[in-house]
């Protein structure tokens, strides 16, 4: 069965989740009052304006309105709730899909010739504000160039390990065709149903697993885009001291300095072994202190994954006959080896904790509690559509910092979020990556939302959030990347000279700056 994209939310229409079936969870776990269900307006009620410049006729070219707004947006909340309400503010003037690098080059030198800008579009799944055609005024016009198209694995290196896979396959697409020749990427973030592989290079995407291998980065042997200059590819190696990295360049570059059509990245066969628990642990940070000592231990757990109490609820990893108790997802694999030993140190270093766990043979309740908490994981975004229907505000923001500044770091988050939204609000937190030196905690903010002025209210959390994060010292964003949403704050983040210095970069490779302007640096 072919599934469409919901053209206002996340994921497909057929994957909805009805909101009714969610207002006893709300009302009874959350404690907030349980609102009437709000539809979204009608797709055929929105009327965009007529384009302000006049597109190249014939493939790969489309005005339709509905093109035009699914490429309005990408998935943040304050993007769902405008087109949730039928508000697109800053529709493209037209689309591109692109087939080819062919297509991408004569998009980029038309619209370099015609004063246009151009937003690459892969899934369309940033939620900050990336892929928003929101441009200076000064620009004549814009459109989005979409890459879904251009969606193969062209070749693999069974000795190397590597495969050669275009930019616009998405994690199913690429994983399918890995999988004919016995492979696998093994990268998987929470969007990998409908993000692409280029998405996931220029935003610095993290996967799943929470230790070594946990960005995209660590995964790209090379990486080659197209840019209204020229083409821009780097040499395959698997290591170089040869001066500052192309691949680092336009890892994280967020469209700004390219096209990126295809890479060269790490790939293995499907892990024959794996073992995994969910340890519960009678406080977060407590739980934090044992993920801690296993981010320093060298066992290199693939899943590493502590959640706080209220989240554990919420995905079932923590049922009522336990508690309240925060839980870690703890779990190793390995393709040569059994991972049980490693499995049972990492065990012994939570009892040193204090956490404690079911024995595997208790009904499958260790296995059952991680499939769980697996299936809630992809099906959050999909959640958070339903919330907003039912009148609940709901969004994510992560960071990082190193382990000595945790625990302030976390209260004082928490706090502020807490204090711009005032009561009742809930706000959690689950630590997704972990490295020697600190943790990534991610948070969630749950509130009665106030109807109508969603985008008000969610201003008002984003700006205390995100000022705390800054002043204990974290990182405006892990993994979510910058976009417009992160700007201001990622300005004060980097030194004055390398925000000169990349704007000279684009400069040198967009002269026109007719990529992605006003992302990263000024347009």
């Amino acid at each position: 069965m072919s599934l469409r994209r919901s053209w206002w939310g996340w994921g497909f229409e057929e994957r909805k989740l009805d909101p009714a079936a969610l207002a006893a969870t709300v009302r009874d776990v959350l404690g907030f009052p349980v609102g009437e269900v709000e539809e979204p307006v009608a797709l055929e009620s929105i009327v965009v304006p007529e384009p302000r410049i006049q597109v190249p006729g014939g493939a790969p070219w489309s005005i339709d309105p509905r093109d035009r707004i699914e490429h309005a947006y990408g998935r943040s909340f304050p993007d769902t709730v405008r087109a949730f309400r039928g508000r697109i503010d800053h529709p493209p003037d037209g689309v591109a899909f692109a087939r080819s690098e062919d297509d991408v080059e004569m998009v980029l030198d038309w619209a370099a010739r015609e004063d246009v800008a151009v937003i690459p579009f892969g899934g369309g799944t940033s939620v900050v504000g990336g892929v928003e055609p929101r441009i200076p005024a000064d620009r004549l016009g814009v459109v989005s160039l979409d890459l879904s198209g251009i969606d193969r694995v062209v070749e693999v290196d069974a000795v190397s390990r590597a495969a050669r896979i275009q930019a616009g396959a998405t994690g199913p697409r690429l994983e399918a065709q890995l999988a004919e020749h016995g492979l696998t990427m093994r990268f998987f973030p929470q969007s990998f149903e409908l993000s692409t592989l280029g998405g996931w290079i220029v935003t610095r995407a993290g996967g799943h697993f929470a230790t070594v291998w946990t960005h995209i980065d660590d995964l790209v042997e090379s990486i080659r885009a197209i840019t209204p200059t020229g083409a821009w590819e780097s040499r395959r190696l698997p290591g170089s001291g040869a001066g500052p990295s192309p691949d680092r360049m336009l890892l994280g570059s967020e469209g700004i300095l390219g096209v990126v059509t295809e890479a060269w990245v790490r790939v293995q066969p499907k892990p024959a072994f794996r073992a995994a628990r969910a340890v519960r642990f009678a406080d977060f940070l407590v739980g934090a202190e044992a993920v801690r000592a296993l981010a320093q231990s060298g066992l290199h757990p693939a899943n590493c994954r502590l959640v706080d109490a209220l989240e554990a609820q919420q995905t079932n990893l923590s049922p009522p006959t336990h508690g309240t108790h925060a839980v870690l997802v703890l779990g190793f694999e390995s393709t040569d080896h059994d991972v049980e030993h490693a499995l049972a140190r990492g065990l012994a270093i939570c009892r040193e904790h204090g956490g404690v766990w079911d024995d595997p043979g208790a009904g499958g309740a260790a296995e059952s509690a991680v499939s769980t908490w697996r299936e809630a994981f992809i099906a959050m975004p999909y959640l958070r559509d339903a919330l907003l229907q039912l009148g609940v505000l709901s969004d994510t923001f992560e960071t990082a910092i190193t382990w000595e500044r945790f625990g302030a770091f976390h209260a004082a988050v928490v706090g502020a979020v807490r204090e711009a939204l005032g009561r009742p609000c809930r706000v959690t937190c689950r630590l997704t990556h972990v490295y020697p030196d600190g943790p990534a905690p991610y948070f969630t903010v749950l509130a009665p939302a106030r109807r109508g002025d969603e985008l008000a209210q969610w201003e008002e959390m984003k700006q205390a959030a995100s000022d705390a994060i800054l002043a204990a010292g974290g990182t405006i964003t892990h993994h979510h990347a910058v976009g417009r949403d992160h700007r201001p704050w990622y300005d004060q983040q980097r030194p004055d000279l390398f925000a000169a210095a990349l704007r000279a970069a684009k400069g040198a490779v967009d002269p026109a700056g007719v990529l992605n302007p006003g992302v990263l640096v000024d347009a």
